[in-house]
């Protein structure tokens, strides 16, 4: 996700914010694996970069709520096509069943 100035947490979360259309920082945190210092940090650097915006949540003013900026949804329409041949490149080495399982256990580790 370097060519798109992007860290891999940054990424994880712009594309969760993408796929929710709104989502709570304390939510997307929880989604991604994310403790609330760290997501704090990275919905702060997406914000300043213009790739997300905040506002309070209506019925609690405390909640902060995201959403993604048209330039965040476009930067993540760009990325994930990129994310998903990585990802081919990464599992080719290994035969249908491995990939399977290592995605299992991977999964399981999240």
């Amino acid at each position: 996700m370097a060519a798109f100035e992007l860290t891999p947490t940054q990424f994880t979360a712009l594309v969760k914010i993408v796929e929710l259309g709104r989502v709570t920082q304390n939510h997307l945190g929880r989604l991604a694996a994310m403790d609330p210092a760290t997501i704090q940090g990275v919905v702060r650097r997406l914000v300043a970069r213009g790739l997300a915006s905040t506002a309070a949540d209506p019925l609690d003013r405390r909640t902060v709520v995201l959403t993604a900026t048209s330039e965040g949804r476009a930067l993540a329409a760009t990325a994930v096509p990129v994310a998903k041949k990585i990802t081919v490149a990464t599992l080719a080495p290994l035969n249908e069943r491995e990939q399977r399982l290592f995605l299992t256990l991977i999964t399981k580790l999240a």
